[in-house]
């Protein structure tokens, strides 16, 4: 016991964090594949370019209390925020941050706890590691659009299919696909099937269709009358 303590000791100090420190909150049916369950301060996560995930994972921290920037992404819509369920009383954005996105980055992260970014070129790792340090010094979480070194996690969407429309006509109202959430964490990736955005424009968990068992009557066989043969 006393090695474990150790070693898991040594990893913490290696990572700059606890594995059991709070987590910012997130949706229950994405929740439950993040490792420790929700965003955690100091961390980085790489997401895919759906941004219907990027603001579903936004939702639950600014409802809770946090301030939340979003940097180098002018087509967020804020109405789809709104019905995604982001306060946007505590929701930042810069659109266009120009060459220095990433000094912007981490100057955000020095007074709001969730940033979200969309890098426009590849960083230097030197920059990235300063930048890492720094989300871990200030507790921040980074939420990065693309690929991303040093991650907590990796979280993407996939295998959409659009609910709503008839034969030539009706109104798109859900979308049903996949998110996969791969870390260092988890010895294989998690993955659950729901809706993103849900027809009021949430997230919903999709339960596997349950099919009904009905009871099946017995025939009544009527006897079959014999003839002797001879």
């Amino acid at each position: 016991m006393a090695e474990v303590q150790r070693l898991r000791a040594q990893l913490e100090r290696v990572q700059g964090r606890r594995m059991d420190a709070p987590v910012l909150p997130t949706h229950p049916a994405l929740a439950g594949l993040l490792p420790g369950r929700g965003l955690r301060p100091g961390a980085a996560y790489s997401l895919g370019r759906s941004m219907s995930l990027l603001l579903a994972l936004l939702a639950q921290p600014s409802q809770a209390g946090s301030w939340c920037g979003v940097v180098g992404m002018p087509g967020l819509g804020v109405e789809a925020a709104e019905k995604i369920g982001v306060d946007l009383s505590r929701l930042v954005l810069i659109p266009d941050p120009g060459e220095r996105w990433l000094a912007v980055t981490a100057t955000i992260a020095d007074v709001l706890p969730v940033v979200a970014v969309r890098p426009p070129a590849r960083a230097k790792h030197a920059d990235i590691s300063r930048l890492a340090a720094h989300l871990r010094d200030r507790g921040a979480v980074l939420l990065v659009q693309g690929p991303w070194p040093q991650t907590e996690a990796m979280i993407d969407v996939a295998d959409p299919r659009w609910d709503g429309l008839g034969h030539g006509h009706g109104v798109l109202s859900e979308r049903e696909l996949t998110v996969t959430v791969t870390s260092r964490r988890f010895p294989v990736p998690r993955s659950e099937r729901m809706l993103l955005p849900a027809p009021d424009g949430g997230v919903v968990a999709r339960m596997p269709a349950v099919r009904e068992r009905r009871s099946v009557e017995p025939v009544p066989i009527e006897p079959v009358p014999m003839r002797a043969v001879g």
